[in-house]
């Protein structure tokens, strides 16, 4: 199958193919009001004062309870090595056809996998959408070509993790628990590390067509970079809310496996990618979860009855990806 980037290579596209036209809701709504995420000042929680940390701990709750996504700022991982993400990703999306062939995967949990859409065999519609997906942890595999993506690839997905250890932590205070407790539960730092990259090419018609459709998120939390180009809207009180990233910060939702953990506490977002008709707009998500073979259930020491059964972390994985994407479809499968 033609990538939609190679649709656009091919010089002959004027309009959205059919195959492409996604059907959005008729009763949507867009939120035109300044309402955006909250802010998470990272340095408070690594280093602040104890009534800073505090306070920041009781800001990382609200931004989970209220939003279940929030930006991350003064996170210590340099410009730099963000850029160079960014940069590498994109050469490997303008590698050949060919070349990025080689690493299309026929299975979900395949340590490399590069497509296009969603699930090509269930989507009723195609996705305006490009993807790339590697299993960087516990055990690091990257793409042979381009030059240099190895390297760039493991130092920028050992700084996420560190970032997403500490804000594990802040979290796992936020409930009342012992800062390590997420941690330990869920044996993160044996845990699974997925970086999805996504490329959406300018469409000739965006309105017909979707990036990523409303879903959630699997795993504890998602990290997530762009390239400076608005695309991400949340779903919060009923409307569709545009996010526009502060300057050198991360985006953070929190994913199907902290909703179960948390007995539905902290609840996992439905969120979309919409495109644009101008530039291509990449995005970097890095997906923190367990291993694969970890059961994660209901935390016992957290007072809420549980709102989910306990599932292993590559059961999930599977389910998720050989179906259609669909809103919480798969979390609501194993809802209590």
């Amino acid at each position: 199958m033609f990538s939609v980037k190679g649709l656009l290579d091919s010089g002959c596209l004027d309009n959205v193919p059919s195959k492409y036209a996604y059907k959005r809701k008729s009763d949507e709504c867009i939120s035109f009001d300044e309402e955006t995420i909250p802010i998470i000042d990272f340095s408070l929680l690594t280093s602040g004062t104890p009534e800073e940390h505090s306070k920041v701990i009781q800001d990382i709750g609200n931004a989970c309870q209220e939003w279940g996504f929030f930006m991350v700022i003064n996170h210590g991982v340099p410009k730099k090595v963000r850029d160079e993400m960014i940069e590498s990703i994109e050469s490997f999306f303008n590698l050949t056809e060919e070349e990025k062939q080689e690493y299309a995967g026929k299975e979900p949990i395949d340590p490399i996998r590069y497509g296009t859409s969603f699930n090509v065999t269930e989507d009723k519609a195609l996705l305006w959408r490009d993807y790339l997906k590697i299993l960087v942890h516990p055990h690091f595999v990257s793409p042979r070509n381009p030059a240099g993506f190895s390297k760039v690839l493991e130092e920028y997905c050992r700084k996420t993790r560190e970032v997403a250890n500490e804000l594990l932590k802040g979290i796992s205070k936020s409930l009342g628990l012992e800062e390590n407790y997420i941690i330990k539960k869920t044996n993160v730092e044996m845990g699974s590390q997925m970086l999805v990259a996504n490329l959406y090419p300018p469409c000739p018609q965006p309105d017909i067509a979707m990036g990523l459709p409303p879903h959630s998120d699997y795993g504890l939390i998602t990290l997530l970079i762009q390239n400076g180009l608005q695309g991400l809207q949340v779903m919060h009180h009923g409307k569709w809310v545009p996010i526009t990233p502060l300057l050198d910060s991360f985006i953070v939702n929190i994913g199907d496996h902290m909703e179960i953990l948390t007995k539905g506490k902290y609840k996992s977002v439905v969120h979309r990618a919409v495109v644009n008709s101008k530039a291509t707009r990449i995005s970097i998500g890095t997906a923190h979860g367990p291993p694969l073979e970890t059961v994660i259930s209901p935390a016992e020491e957290l007072s809420n009855p549980p709102a989910h059964l306990a599932i292993k972390f590559r059961e999930y994985l599977e389910l998720q990806q050989s179906r259609q994407l669909q809103g919480k479809s798969c979390l609501d499968s194993i809802r209590i």
